[in-house]
């Protein structure tokens, strides 16, 4: 990857998220410590690539993941699964996004496939999730070493329902604010109106 230089890591993400896992995590602190101005450059890159790279398992699921999701779960256990999905689709997404390996991410990428997320959707959930993922791992990089990715991803694996439930906190509030500021906005319009 050395020859392509920064854009390396945008086609190893692609590769990371499409097919082949590569230790990406581990790329994106290598290239932020050689170059260390423009670590987040490096995680946006790798956003991007992962964003691309996604829409290779989402349209299989697309194209053909209803039929085996239908073999291996009943239709009324399919269609709860699919309104839930619907109800929280981009957190569904940005959130196994945001989260360090081994979580099955592909499995939510394939999902949201088969469930028929809007594609624009898809992106920018995959493309947030990695940006902050990359973006807290080459800043830390930066400040403390490359090792910091090791430690904190087996911390991350060590307390996955405290990391989990942290993320759904962090995000359930900002969805919380964001809902309520439209809501103003929504009466405010129509009682102006």
């Amino acid at each position: 990857m050395k020859p392509l230089g920064p854009w390396g890591l945008l086609v190893a993400s692609f590769v990371d998220s499409g097919t082949i896992p590569i230790p990406i995590d581990i790329m994106v602190a290598g290239y932020a410590w050689a170059d260390r101005p423009h670590f987040f450059v490096f995680a946006l890159l790798a956003a991007a690539g992962s964003a691309l790279g996604g829409l290779i398992p989402f349209y299989l699921g697309r194209a053909g993941g209803e039929l085996f999701l239908l073999r291996r779960v009943n239709r009324e256990r399919f269609e709860a699964l699919r309104d839930r999905f619907e109800r929280q689709e981009f957190l569904a997404v940005m959130i196994p996004s945001l989260l360090p390996p081994p979580t099955t991410w592909k499995l939510f990428v394939f999902g949201a496939g088969v469930f028929e997320m809007r594609t624009p959707a898809f992106m920018l959930a995959v493309f947030l999730g990695r940006t902050i993922r990359f973006g807290a791992e080459a800043a830390l990089t930066v400040k403390y070493g490359p090792e910091i990715v090791t430690v904190v991803g087996k911390l991350a694996k060590r307390h996955l329902a405290l990391t989990l439930l942290l993320l759904v906190v962090i995000f359930g509030g900002m969805g919380w604010y964001v809902w309520r500021k439209l809501r103003g906005k929504a009466v405010n319009g129509s009682a102006a109106g």
